[in-house]
């Protein structure tokens, strides 16, 4: 990393401010030394400061250039380094020879540090041991006070690692259309002047720049946010998704990484398990008129604990957070552990009220786009969207050492039964509905070829569709199911091949009218109706994405949802050893 600016700016003053400049004819380690710890302790946050060495100084200003001697300057560098090294704690400044009006300078570049205060020797003695601490204020290097003494604490406390400026990240690593997007959701006055305003000036008014005029780099939260690839600056900044349907060490294992801004991941990976783990049970209780509608997990729940893994992860630590989806429970893991002022304890019984915050700025992201909670809300939204379901309580775990953070939650208790009694209890509800509603059986959809119709019949009227397009997905592809404006659409669903049930196959109708498809039935081969035991015993039929032209949808339930047997899947990370 070099100066982020120059010594012909340096020297006019107009950038940057005097009282972050001084200026030295030669080296003095002494002197040098308490100036540089001043501008790393930064107790104002005006990002630190310049030493510039070969400038005669008249009251803060430069008074002429005489240079460093070209033979003095290797010597000057050595003893530099061998000095900066007594900083304490480790810390050492950005230098760089400078060459102007053919004579030689060093500037040095020291930036406020991370782990404030710094101190230095008191003097250049090799048995001094005694440190002091230095500040900066306005041209003047000083002791602080006790209570200047106690800020920078503070200070060091207080700058998240979200919040930190990336010294390897440049302002066109950020994308004006993700930044846009934001602003539209979020409501902001900046999204109408976006488009006119100069990036820069975009990026710090939203807080997502460094302080410095002359050294414009991007925080790690704009980053996070606003870059395509925020995983060139933070390694396994993602969300691994992985079930498990044979439990850990089973043969059966389907994985889904999740990268890209950290809003659109989260997104990404809430539609994925929305899609492809939540399942919905209705039970009809004799003598109530409302059936008892569950999930196996409350949708709500994982949305907030992997909101809160997003919210708390360790950024700089090169790990994933994982959703494991096993046959009784999903958990949810993410690196490092719960800060030190929530107790093991205290998970164990909710009570989780912290006093530190890992990453800010992330949280203020998330809670402007609506996917989390405010602070220390989380697990009480988790708890109540688990009670209302009828769910097990969850865990949240830690260790000792603060390592990992576990949310495990439970399934629903009457999704743990076994297959037998589950396909007892399909056999019977789908059945039942059969005889009671034959009309609307599901069979032999993989035999329907384009041209061919088929009825929906919606409280007194009968519609009729004519078969546009046949298609074979994944479960979680859901795209073909939207609904398309100005379209009146139906499209039928089950899975496929019967008895694997690894894809759906989506038979999508368009509607015609009901004269036109008498016409039609008489010249093509009429839809089979009844459905054979085996056929019903595995068909999995859900009647979406009926759309009139004026944007209303209309959705019937077909049959019930079946239990879907995964693909199998042999190596990677979780394959059976």
């Amino acid at each position: 990393m070099g100066i982020p600016t120059n010594l012909k700016t340096l020297l006019s003053g107009e950038v940057v401010e005097w009282a972050r400049i001084e200026f030295k004819e030669t080296w003095d380690a002494e002197a040098s030394l308490k100036t540089i710890c001043a501008f790393a302790n930064d107790i104002d946050n005006w990002g630190g400061g310049y030493l510039v060495i070969g400038v005669r100084d008249a009251q803060g200003r430069p008074d002429s250039l005489p240079g460093v001697a070209p033979d003095k300057v290797d010597g000057y560098l050595k003893d530099m380094l061998n000095k900066c090294k007594r900083i304490q704690p480790e810390y050492m400044p950005i230098v760089e020879v400078a060459d102007y009006q053919s004579k030689k300078f060093i500037v040095v570049w020291a930036p406020g540090g991370s782990i404030r205060p710094y101190f230095s020797p008191k003097n250049m003695a090799k048995d001094c041991k005694e440190k002091v601490c230095w500040i900066r204020k306005m041209a003047s290097t000083i002791q602080p006070s006790e209570e200047e003494l106690r800020d920078l604490y503070t200070l060091a406390n207080n700058i998240p690692f979200d919040d930190r400026v990336n010294h390897q990240g440049e302002l066109t690593d950020l994308n004006i259309t993700l930044i846009q997007q934001y602003l539209r959701e979020v409501g902001s006055s900046l999204y109408s002047e976006s488009g006119r305003m100069d990036f820069a000036d975009l990026c710090r008014n939203m807080n997502l720049l460094s302080s410095l005029p002359e050294y414009v780099k991007p925080k790690n939260v704009a980053l996070m946010f606003f870059s395509l690839e925020p995983e060139k600056f933070f390694p396994y900044a993602q969300i691994d998704v992985v079930q498990f349907p044979d439990d850990l060490g089973g043969d059966q294992i389907i994985e889904k990484t999740f990268t890209g801004p950290l809003h659109q991941q989260l997104r990404e990976a809430l539609q994925y398990i929305r899609n492809s783990v939540l399942t919905e049970r209705v039970r009809k209780l004799p003598d109530v008129a409302e059936a008892n509608r569950y999930f196996n997990y409350p949708y709500a729940a994982i949305e907030e604990a992997l909101s809160n893994a997003v919210y708390h992860k360790g950024y700089d630590i090169r790990e994933p957070i994982e959703v494991r989806v096993l046959p009784d429970k999903v958990e949810i893991l993410s690196h490092p552990g719960a800060d030190r002022s929530i107790s093991i304890e205290g998970l164990k019984n909710y009570r989780a009220v912290s006093r530190r915050y890992r990453n800010r700025r992330i949280g203020e992201f998330l809670k402007e786009l609506h996917l989390t909670e405010g602070r220390n809300t989380g697990f009480q939204k988790i708890i109540r969207a688990l009670k209302a379901n009828g769910s097990p309580m969850p865990v949240f775990e830690t260790d000792e050492e603060r390592t990992y953070f576990l949310t495990t939650i439970p399934i629903h208790p009457d999704f743990l039964v076994s297959p037998e009694h589950e396909n007892e209890h399909i056999n019977e509800h789908l059945n039942e509905h059969i005889n009671q509603t034959p009309e609307y059986d599901l069979t032999d959809l993989e035999q329907l070829t384009a041209g061919d119709v088929f009825y929906l019949h919606v409280l007194d009227e009968t519609l009729a569709y004519q078969v546009v397009e046949i298609n074979t997905v994944l479960p979680y592809e859901t795209d073909l199911l939207g609904i398309v404006p100005g379209k009146d659409l139906c499209t039928l669903v089950t899975c496929t091949p019967y008895g694997v049930n690894t894809h759906r196959l989506l038979v999508r109708g368009s509607r015609i009218p009901y004269e036109e498809a008498a016409v039609l039935e008489e010249e093509n081969t009429a839809i089979e109706q009844a459905a054979s035991t085996w056929e019903a015993k595995y068909l999995q039929g859900l009647l979406v994405g009926c759309a009139a032209a004026g944007g209303v949808s209309v959705v019937v339930l077909l049959a019930v949802r079946i239990k879907e047997r995964t693909q199998h899947r042999k190596g990677g990370r979780y394959a059976k050893r």
